[in-house]
């Protein structure tokens, strides 16, 4: 077992759990035979749905009825949250019995709960809420979306490390490009705070990473760059926006090749693309917000995506302490 990358999983937050969470961890298990599942939640609820799906050797079910709801408040949540399966699978995390840990709950409460448990990494003063969006020729590492609505130029720097650091974790065989989000690409634009982060990593000797400078909004899945850094007020904003675009398109295109025959025509001679189009958009393929600057990494997987999405989150999980993800961090920071 010590071979093995051991998840912690809170099996009954998100929609449709426990269910989908533990048919999101025998799909992964199928590819997966080095992954020890450590499963905290309702045990009678969960034992009839994994029998016979995962081998009894890659699991362990930790008893608890009480979960946290998401209508609680992250105060709520932390204030009568310790029997609750989202905090049991922290504290797995935080006494080193398991690797990472994986919540489809509620996000504020997770964000509130793991900071309790899990200690920062040294000259780190904040964690950022990051997650993986696709570009013309690979994947992006975007952060901060959410977690930090004021950011510093220290917590700024921190994010593009943090950020180059999870890229490199994630995807080794390539090189972390890092942008500054503004309002456009010339160094006089932005305010203090941005311009002053610019000066710091245009000047910094020895990073890890190359740095790009600014990057605006228009450009940001062109793939000149991979690791997106922002405050989490800007950051949460071009999340949904990319997120409302990207369903806006999908739906105006399938419905313009469904309203009439010409279309329906069409939409049949062009299959392989279009099933490629929308694989390319599917969100559950970048499922998974990764919650770095914390001693252990805490994945947040969305509270609405189905197995296939919680999977995928699973699999971010595994490549993340493949990557040695929290060292290349220590190993970077200052």
């Amino acid at each position: 077992m010590t071979d093995l990358v051991k998840i912690a999983v809170d099996a009954m937050g998100g929609d449709g759990s426990p269910k989908k969470t533990i048919d999101g961890i025998a799909h992964h298990h199928k590819e997966n035979k080095d992954v020890f599942y450590k499963i905290f939640g309702n045990k009678n609820e969960i034992t009839p749905l994994i029998e016979d799906k995962i081998l009894k050797d890659n699991y362990e079910i930790f008893h608890t009825d009480n979960s946290v709801k998401s209508t609680d408040s992250p105060l709520e949540a932390a204030k009568r949250g310790k029997d609750t399966s989202m905090w049991k699978s922290i504290e797995s995390v935080k006494s080193k019995e398991s690797d990472i840990v994986i919540s489809a709950g509620n996000t504020g409460a997770l964000l509130v709960i793991s900071k309790l448990n899990i200690k920062m990494i040294e000259n780190i003063d904040k964690p950022a809420l990051s997650a993986l969006w696709p570009n013309k020729i690979g994947m992006n590492v975007v952060l901060d979306l959410g977690a930090n609505i004021e950011c510093s130029s220290k917590n700024l720097v921190d994010f593009s490390i943090m950020g180059s650091s999870l890229y490199k974790a994630l995807f080794p065989n390539d090189t972390s490009k890092v942008a500054l989000l503004n309002i456009g690409s010339e160094e006089i634009k932005g305010n203090e705070i941005i311009k002053e982060t610019f000066q710091i990593l245009n000047n910094k000797k020895n990073l890890d990473f190359e740095f790009k400078g600014y990057i605006e909004g228009n450009h940001l899945m062109d793939g000149d760059v991979n690791v997106i850094v922002t405050d989490g007020f800007t950051g949460n904003v071009a999340l949904k926006t990319a997120e409302g675009t990207a369903n806006f398109i999908t739906q105006e295109l399938k419905k313009a090749l469904t309203n009439n025959l010409i279309g329906k025509i069409s939409s049949l001679l062009n299959i392989k693309n279009l099933n490629n189009f929308k694989k390319r958009l599917d969100p559950r393929l970048y499922n998974g917000a990764i919650f770095i600057g914390l001693d252990s990494p805490v994945v947040k997987s969305h509270g609405g995506t189905d197995y296939l999405g919680f999977s995928n989150s699973l699999d971010v999980c595994k490549r993340i302490i493949k990557g040695d993800l929290i060292n290349k961090i220590k190993n970077n920071i200052t």
